[in-house]
């Protein structure tokens, strides 16, 4: 049976590559962000729905329910990135510290919850959140690791709050992984071999590994697993 799949932050990198593992399934595809060129142009390749949509902005994700169907069966909150890159030197300056800080946790926590809150009444029983956190969430990266820390903790409320629907709700926690804009071409060929050396399997992870989890968590053979965090980072990070 075909699905609807809403996928935001969908048309690059690890959104992209999720839409794109779902429509192989032959579900219906919507993908957001804020890119009305880039998303059209993603969304013509799968041949999924795109819809502009700032997920920090609640007015945006009310609109956004005017352009999806009455159910939804996965929602996939892939929007984030670390607003550090770019951002203005704050140590020196309480009030751009401030401003800094709030722009990762809008970015990363915000967009989920907003999204995650309009949706609910729409995800369908049985159906499936999952929320793309990091692994800087577990070893810390300023107020980026910090806003990802949060989305994983916030996580267990919305597991539970779901859970009696049979709706589960899970983190993918991404290691260093290529074919993203995450690094804004900030990746030195030095700091590259540290994160691979960080790792136990020597390679960098791929978009795809990253579907692949999201996939399964959203699938059959993962009905009784809900709030936890799936870290995907070939061994860079262990739970133990």
């Amino acid at each position: 049976m075909s699905r609807t799949i809403v996928v935001t932050g969908g048309g690059t990198g690890i959104g992209k590559a999720v839409a794109e593992r779902f429509r192989a399934d032959g579900d219906q595809v919507v993908i957001t962000g804020r890119r009305a060129e880039v998303l059209e142009k993603t969304a013509a390749e799968l041949g999924g729905k795109a819809v502009v949509c700032d997920g920090t902005d609640p007015e945006q994700v009310r609109r956004l329910l005017d352009e999806l169907p009455g159910e939804v069966h996965v929602l996939v909150n892939n929007a984030g990135g670390n607003t550090d890159f770019g951002a203005a030197d704050g140590h020196d300056d309480l009030a751009v510290v401030k401003n800094n800080w709030l722009a990762n946790f809008d970015t990363n926590v915000l967009t989920a919850v907003l999204a995650t809150t309009a949706l609910m009444p729409r995800l369908v029983d049985g159906g499936a959140v999952v929320h793309v956190g990091s692994i800087a969430g577990a070893r810390g990266a300023g107020s980026y690791g910090a806003a990802k820390a949060a989305l994983a903790t916030w996580n267990q409320d919305v597991a539970t709050e779901l859970g009696p629907r049979g709706i589960t709700s899970n983190v993918v926690a991404p290691g260093y992984t290529a074919e993203t804009e995450f690094f804004q071409d900030r990746m030195t060929p030095d700091r590259r071999n540290q994160l691979l050396e960080a790792t136990m399997l020597r390679r960098e992870g791929e978009v795809a590994d990253i579907a692949a989890a999201i996939h399964f968590l959203a699938s059959p053979a993962a009905r009784h697993i809900t709030a936890q965090v799936l870290h995907v980072n070939g061994g860079a990070l262990t739970t133990r």
